[in-house]
């Protein structure tokens, strides 16, 4: 996929997750990964969070991204649970940051939601290509890709 310009955030988001799947392993391959957003009053993502499946039913936390710092959270990425992923990282800051670069998600008034099965690896390889394409589009900085 290259970039277009009615690219979807969550278009970019899954090739996002699909190309640093090998991230997204913490030692056992997952199932699906799950991803959560809210929308802030304006239309724009306030905050995402990412969640891993390994079997049916059990859920663990991967990250989160906060546009804003409150009491009970701060600003920016944050992995738990073990995970870690540079490049996943940076594309959630980038994409966060310049949401108005993307086809934002209606405001349905609750909290969106979608899911990223596990890919092959030709779709590792197609998702990585895409997001190095996006990031061609707009800068120099590329993230270390899969």
């Amino acid at each position: 996929m290259t970039f277009s310009e009615n690219q979807t955030l969550e278009q970019i988001l899954e090739s996002a997750i699909v190309a640093f799947w090998k991230d997204l392993t913490n030692g056992t391959e997952p199932e699906l990964i799950h991803i959560e957003y809210n929308l802030a009053p304006g239309g724009t993502l306030d905050n995402l969070t990412i969640w891993s499946s390994i079997t049916r039913g059990h859920w663990l936390l991967v990250c989160e991204y906060w546009m804003s710092d409150s009491d009970s959270h701060s600003k920016g990425v944050r992995f738990e649970n073990g995970y870690h992923s540079e490049g996943l990282a940076h594309i959630l800051e980038f994409v966060m940051q310049d949401q108005d670069m993307f086809v934002l998600p209606r405001n349905l008034g609750r909290p969106g939601l979608f899911q990223v099965p596990r890919p092959t690896e030709a779709e590792i390889v197609a998702a990585a290509t895409s997001v190095g394409a996006i990031f061609g589009h707009f800068s120099t900085a590329q993230p270390a890709l899969a």
